[in-house]
């Protein structure tokens, strides 16, 4: 195997399942939306005009949004929240493993925002948590942005009056649509920090080892 492949295999695949999922999004996505322009008497639409329809982007934003949040929220909870026994989370007896963020000394290969003073410094030591939570904010505006645009078109064609954005981000739909998104993401994050106490995956970094007893902490 190349060794870009071995060194960067988990991305690609990732990547690709993303675009396989992403393409069969907007395929049977197009399929639904053609299906409903037919019981109105209206014309099909191509499959290319369909990416751009606002139907397709605020579905596409709209499970971006829910995925951020979960991440983002979950990067900055385990820092400082435990569950005992599960891989996913640091040993509530051990000393933080990074310790107070003043007392951290750079060395030669550490990155070099550790050597650009304290804000940069602190920046850096929370970095993760925060581009997370601003792809979970732009992931969530252009939902609210698409999901706005579609809902003055169907207002448009039962001839009311369309909501400004402003007006829509009060509408229980645009709520209704991230919140349904939302507690699926946060339940199965906490299905797997607590299956992670009793069960196994051989050779997976987010598992304890096979041997390992129920009450270890951390993989």
């Amino acid at each position: 195997m190349p060794k870009v492949l071995k060194d960067n295999g988990l991305t690609f695949v990732l990547l690709l399942l993303f675009a396989a999922s992403l393409i069969g999004h907007w395929l049977t996505g197009l399929h639904f939306h053609n299906a409903e322009l037919a019981e109105h008497g209206e014309q099909p639409i191509g499959a290319l005009a369909f990416l751009t329809d606002p139907q397709f982007l605020a579905t596409v934003f709209e499970n971006w949004e829910s995925e951020f949040l979960q991440m983002s929220a979950y990067v900055v909870l385990t820092a400082f929240l435990f569950q005992r026994g599960s891989a996913e989370s640091a040993d509530p007896d051990e000393h933080p493993r990074d310790g107070r963020l003043s007392e951290i000394r750079a060395t030669k290969d550490s990155p070099s925002s550790l050597g650009h003073g304290r804000a940069a410094r602190w920046l850096y030591a929370n970095s993760l948590g925060i581009v997370l939570f601003l792809l979970f904010i732009a992931s969530f505006v252009l939902h609210w942005t698409f999901s706005a645009r579609k809902a003055a078109e169907t207002a448009l064609q039962h001839g009311a009056a369309p909501r400004s954005m402003t007006e829509y981000l009060s509408e229980a739909q645009l709520w209704f649509e991230s919140f349904q998104n939302w507690q699926s993401e946060f339940l199965s994050t906490a299905v797997l920090v607590v299956l992670s106490i009793f069960l196994r995956q051989m050779n997976s970094p987010e598992s304890k080892a096979v041997a390992a007893p129920h009450r270890q902490t951390g993989a």
